[in-house]
């Protein structure tokens, strides 16, 4: 029988409902695996300095952040990947032409190319985005990862030009326009298997769970895996299991059925 050791979460859409609140079947389901030595590690498209609040009230210390380019178990940095400074550059310049907006992520602050457009106050607004400035192109080499706030829902298309690059779209209610960007050799998966890697373990030790195309290859790259009932439909066919939606005990239900918690 297999022992599992780690379980990685993402946060939007999995542990977060779309009010921002974590059921009590989750906290619970986080708590039982803790007592029993299981690891949880928090994987999302966020930041490192957005989400550690969220970790420490669930007794949570170790991340994947900015869809895999950063990893960093308890005070232990695993994996770091910065976006090239050419690349940079190239969605700076699409954006300006077609009126986008840009959210540039470091590991201390998210950089805006606006923060007047309400399309960007909603964004910082319903993520709770805190530790934002302007964007300046003295910390170009310090970029992990952006978010493309668009108009529509085929907003990343002008991008797709820029090579080695994929898009997943926010799978958030009233964010279909915006795009986490992610490098093809730097995603959440790459950074799974650092993390395995550095736990001594395999990936039939490992589960997880997500909802966004930018789950995928966290998905793919773990013993079991589960997809949100609220998932992009498009995420389904990478996971092994469907479970229930974040606001239906998801994550819970999906641990129930490995026996896990009860």
């Amino acid at each position: 029988m297999t022992t599992y050791k780690v379980v990685f979460l993402d946060i939007d859409g999995t542990l977060l409902r779309p009010d921002d609140s974590i059921e009590a079947s989750t906290r619970d389901a986080i708590s039982q695996l803790q007592s029993q030595g299981i690891e949880v590690i928090l994987a999302t498209g966020r930041p490192l300095h957005e989400i550690t609040d969220i970790g420490e009230e669930l007794s949570i210390h170790s991340y994947i952040a900015y869809n895999g380019a950063y990893a960093i178990y308890k005070e232990t940095e695993i994996f770091l990947e910065n976006m090239k400074t050419s690349d940079v550059d190239s969605f700076l310049q699409i954006a300006k032409q077609h009126h986008h907006d840009l959210i540039l992520y470091t590991n201390k602050k998210n950089y805006y190319t606006s923060l007047e457009n309400d399309r960007v106050k909603n964004f910082l607004k319903s993520f709770h985005l805190r530790k934002n400035a302007l964007y300046d192109p003295s910390i170009r080499s310090e970029i992990l990862g952006i978010t493309l706030i668009t108009s529509d829902e085929n907003g990343d298309v002008p991008y797709h030009s820029i090579n080695n690059i994929h898009y997943s779209k926010v799978n958030v209610v009233g964010f279909t326009s915006c795009f986490d960007v992610i490098q093809d050799n730097v995603n959440k998966g790459v950074a799974v298997k650092a993390m395995i890697e550095h736990l001594g373990l395999s990936k039939e030790n490992a589960i997880a769970f997500g909802d966004g195309m930018n789950d995928k290859e966290m998905l793919m790259n773990v013993g079991e895996s589960f997809a949100m009932g609220n998932a992009n439909p498009s995420l389904f066919q990478y996971a092994k299991n469907i479970t229930t939606s974040v606001e239906n005990s998801g994550i819970f239900n999906g641990l129930k059925s490995l026996h896990l918690v009860e």
